[in-house]
């Protein structure tokens, strides 16, 4: 598999993103390895804490987050996905599968032999994370989720999902930083802008954010349904807690918690809360509050 690897430079003095980082050999499927990039603070020995970012996002998603909840006392853990951040980045669009990123993320649980994590996931950090607690539920202990989901194609994804859709095809240069600017309330600094474009130098470096949009499935032809589906009936009986921490201002994913609180049980009784002025980016506009609902979801559960 050809891949791009964005050089350490462009990372050099991003605002508010002083980590050091981490890497991992995942299989690439075709005889060869990619590097994951993750960020891996606080005791090695304490609770971990897992975020998964989305689309077209990074770790650098969480960077107001992780020192709160360092501080907190745990372990946290922010993996780029492949395709992002500084993971490798590979070259074809037709490399992008969803299945493959499930696997690449579950050999990083894997390899870091993480138990007991607090998943917190938002976006595709939902459709890959929530494929893990079905698939390796022994490993986790407790999810929040906020604005995301786990589609398997049985219903639309609503009008704002198809143009979003539709707009990452058609746009001639695909501004990740643009686009995390215009999924949050809060107006983003250039500087903000330049951290989440960083990691695409060029637009050749941009395939799996390209591609990621087309890999959501909307039809029970989609080749993720069936997957999905089963880890739908995992989840109809998941007991351990799980909490639902959606924002009030997100076209793209709006009532999906409430789904959630409908059909998983562990969501039974659980302090719900909705993220007020949070846009689908809720991890930029109120980063700190998300930390405190974390908090205080694992020193309630």
């Amino acid at each position: 598999m050809e891949f791009l690897r964005t050089d350490d430079s462009c990372f050099a003095d991003l605002d508010g993103y002083s980590f050091a980082p981490n890497y991992l050999l995942v299989d690439d499927t075709e005889g060869a390895q990619l590097r994951v990039h993750y960020v891996d603070e606080g005791p090695k020995d304490a609770t971990p804490i897992l975020l998964l970012h989305g689309e077209p996002s990074w770790s650098y998603l969480y960077r107001k987050m992780i020192p709160s909840l360092v501080a907190a006392g745990y372990r946290v853990i922010a993996p780029d996905l492949i395709g992002f951040g500084r993971s490798d980045k590979p070259t074809k669009r037709t490399d992008y599968t969803y299945q493959r990123h499930v696997d690449w993320m579950g050999s990083v649980l894997e390899q870091l032999q993480l138990t007991d994590i607090t998943l917190f996931c938002q976006d595709w950090g939902g459709l890959i994370g929530l494929r893990l607690v079905a698939e390796q539920s022994d490993r986790f202990a407790r999810v929040v989720a906020a604005n995301t989901m786990l589609p398997t194609g049985e219903y639309s994804p609503g009008e704002a999902f198809t143009q979003w859709q539709k707009y990452s095809q058609e746009v001639a240069e695909f501004p990740a930083g643009g686009i995390v600017n215009g999924g949050a309330t809060s107006e983003l600094t250039p500087e903000i802008i330049a951290a989440y474009n960083a990691p695409y130098p060029e637009e050749k470096y941009k395939e799996g954010a390209r591609q990621f949009p087309l890999l959501v499935p909307t039809s029970l032809d989609d080749p993720a349904s069936k997957s999905n589906i089963a880890a739908w009936q995992v989840l109809s009986q998941w007991q351990k807690p799980f909490l639902t921490a959606f924002s009030d201002n997100d076209p793209i994913t709006s009532g999906g918690d409430k789904i959630m609180q409908k059909l998983i049980p562990g969501t039974k009784g659980q302090a719900h809360t909705t993220i007020v002025n949070g846009g689908h980016f809720l991890q930029e506009d109120q980063g700190d509050k998300l930390a405190e609902v974390i908090i205080d979801f694992i020193a309630a559960s």
